[in-house]
């Protein structure tokens, strides 16, 4: 089904426009613009989502969960808008790792079947329209300003015992919106933080994805793997069939039963799915892993994985599994096409190049299991001398865990921390606690444009740096790039249009 586009006159100004004018506007001036601004401009919508409660940005400890994850407003919410979630097609993943992979080699294998595709993931990286997507294109600030209009008057209209709508709400709904309006085909959904409350899970999809289960977010979802997979498991649905990879017992035990309680079924890639994956490397195509999987509905041989590291096989194992299911709804689907979208899947901060001199890299890994995923995924992939890291995370994750994952890896450490963010661990910390680990070295920089430019000075040409911890340190160095990068463009054009004295 095509695509409607937006009007291609939209201001220059509003395109340039990023999530930093979100960060920095304050309460009482996004309550202000967003409700006295009824034709919305995108610098209107940013500022209304940064009135709003903003998890994402909070330390656990400050979260009033009962305020905040509410599925009765959210379903208030959508009801205003005219449940928009209805109209499409929808995959719904949940899970502590590999969720934005899953998402989008999932999209682009649709894609390569030309079916419109919508993708919404969080965290972004750069600029809070990464967030919402159709065909690949990222929403423009006309889109994106007048779907987060609607949202704000239908969020003005609520009943106070509703409470205010979060910011992650708001977008939430913001991307339903667009998606109905865009008519698209299917869309792909990421959790954003659990599942059973989560406000995405007012969806009802065709299929229900888990990802790898880990411990994350204790102080919100659980202290235990079983408490944690509980959280995810709640985006079951009756009758929608559920598929997940290889878990611990404990937590494929509790997938089982809560699917039983829902009335439906889960099914594991490699166990009830057949499954397999392998790893090669040849001079013409270098290393690369490639996966087979048998569903119900027919066969995908001897695919490549597009994302580099040996976890990813599962994630794109999950994405054939979903599209296996999407065969069996009646869509074509055929491997030729499956093979050439996953070809274009984006990286989007998943060891994803970002400058050639020197080359460094950023990983949103948070985890510790993402951490040594990343270390092992870097040795195979990348041909390198030495690697130096720079190294910030937010106090909720297991900051001591990464740590002796990066030791296993890393040459030299630069422990620093994403601006602006109370949810931040003090470099220092990191520091003290990486030096009872191992003697590798080690050292803090306060902030992160200092220390990848402390990293670029330490390395030599054969060496790489790789900015990881967290999505924030991330899009914050990309951010801080594609700022350099435009201030040279900038440069270029004035010393092309300077105009030079006449001779005598």
């Amino acid at each position: 089904m095509p695509r409607r586009s937006d009007a291609e006159s939209e201001a220059s100004s509003e395109k340039n426009a990023t999530s930093a004018a979100c960060e920095g506007a304050t309460s009482s001036e996004a309550k202000r613009v967003a409700l006295t601004d009824r034709e919305f401009s995108f610098e209107a919508a940013v500022a209304f989502l940064a009135g709003r409660t903003n998890v994402e940005l909070m330390r656990p400890s400050h979260v009033d969960q009962k305020a905040v994850f509410r599925l009765d407003r959210m379903r208030a919410l959508v009801q205003a808008l005219g449940n928009p979630q209805t109209s499409f097609r929808a995959v719904h993943v949940a899970g502590s790792k590999g969720k934005g992979s899953v998402c989008e080699m999932t999209a682009a294998a649709l894609a390569g079947c030309r079916f419109t595709v919508g993708v919404f993931t969080s965290p972004h990286l750069v600029d809070v329209r990464e967030r919402i997507r159709v065909g690949g294109e990222t929403i423009t600030p006309g889109a994106f300003a007048r779907a987060v209009g609607r949202v704000a008057a239908a969020a003005e209209g609520l009943p106070a015992k509703f409470g205010e709508v979060t910011a992650f709400e708001a977008l939430t709904a913001a991307a339903f919106v667009h998606f109905a309006q865009e008519a698209v085909d299917v869309a792909v959904i990421e959790v954003g933080m659990g599942g059973e409350h989560d406000a995405t899970n007012v969806l009802v999809p065709v299929v229900c994805v888990l990802t790898a289960i880990q411990n994350e977010h204790a102080q919100l979802l659980g202290k235990t793997k079983r408490e944690i997979a509980r959280a995810k498991a709640g985006i079951m649905k009756p009758g929608v069939p559920a598929i997940t990879l290889p878990q611990t017992e404990e937590v494929l035990t509790v997938f089982r039963e809560h699917a039983a309680a829902v009335g439906t079924t889960v099914k594991t890639i490699g166990t009830e799915i057949e499954f397999s994956s392998r790893f090669e490397s040849s001079t013409d195509e270098g290393p690369q892993n490639r996966v087979c999987l048998t569903g119900k509905h027919g066969s995908f041989e001897h695919l490549t994985v597009p994302l580099p590291g040996e976890h990813q096989s599962l994630n794109c194992g999950l994405a054939l599994a979903v599209l296996d299911v999407l065969r069996g709804l009646g869509l074509p689907i055929s491997d030729a096409q499956v093979a050439a979208g996953l070809r274009g899947t984006a990286r989007n901060g998943r060891l994803e190049l970002i400058h050639d001199q020197p080359r460094i890299f950023v990983d949103g890994a948070h985890n510790p299991e993402s951490i040594q995923g990343l270390v092992k995924a870097a040795g195979a992939h990348i041909r390198y001398d030495s690697m130096v890291v720079v190294f910030g995370c937010a106090a909720d994750k297991d900051y001591e865990g990464m740590l002796e994952r990066l030791a296993d890896g890393a040459d030299k450490i630069f422990f620093t921390r994403s601006e602006g963010s109370e949810r931040s661990v003090d470099p220092r910390d990191l520091h003290r606690k990486f030096a009872e680990i191992s003697s590798r070295m080690s050292q803090v920089v306060p902030n992160l444009k200092d220390a990848i430019n402390a990293a670029s000075r330490a390395v030599s040409k054969g060496d790489i740096v790789l900015v990881t911890g967290s999505f924030l340190i991330a899009g914050e160095a990309k951010r801080l790039f594609a700022q350099r990068a435009a201030r040279t463009a900038q440069a270029e054009v004035a010393s092309r249009t300077e105009v030079k004295p006449r001779s005598a």
